[in-house]
């Protein structure tokens, strides 16, 4: 019963986070960072710059929203493809102590044929991704216990090729997508 009201407890602060994002920039750059991306390739920010990118927080055990957001990174994906728009696309696992390279590969393999501009990111511990994400996005990840769940936000965050966020969105946003395309093309 107790496990039943702590899940509970987790689905309720999640929906609350959710419904609580706000789409204002913050003009924040994000500092220099190298992890380790599902084919065991380093990847961070020397490889990001000078790109556009976009980046989400996930991770593959994930039985609430991960699945959504992940089918909605492919969709911006193909959305980009269709257009010829160069962009990279960044998922950061909340969950590195699962989440191996070799998950992650399998992982990105549900979503998408060509993981070509699609990095799944990992390679660091609990403390350095709770810390990074609250850090350079502002937003929450938090491991619970008795639970192999993990809260974490859920939006997408558009990157200059500077690195500085431009804007954050969200997938409850009916016109979230329009948007993002909008100020990417005013970043070229």
């Amino acid at each position: 019963m107790r496990f039943t009201k702590i899940i509970v407890l987790v689905i309720i602060a999640f929906i609350m986070l959710s419904a609580c994002y706000d789409d204002k920039p913050n003009e924040k750059v994000i500092a220099p960072f190298s992890f380790v991306n599902q084919n065991g390739e380093e990847f961070g920010t020397k490889e990001l710059y000078g790109s556009i990118w976009i980046a989400n927080f996930m991770f593959t055990n994930c039985t609430s929203v991960c699945p959504m957001t992940s089918m909605e990174m492919a969709q911006i994906q193909k959305v980009l493809s269709k257009k010829g728009i160069e962009v990279v696309l960044v998922s950061f696992t909340v969950d590195p102590e699962v989440d191996s390279p070799e998950r992650l590969k399998q992982y990105v393999n549900y979503f998408t044929d060509d993981d070509s501009n699609w990095h799944f990111l990992t390679g660091y511990t609990q403390e350095e991704i709770e810390r990074f994400a609250n850090e350079q996005f502002e937003t929450i990840v938090q491991k619970t216990e008795n639970s192999d769940q993990i809260i974490h936000g859920s939006s997408f965050y558009l990157i200059d090729q500077e690195g500085k966020i431009i804007n954050k969105f969200h997938y409850s946003n009916n016109s979230y997508l329009e948007e993002m395309l909008e100020q990417i093309e005013n970043l070229y």
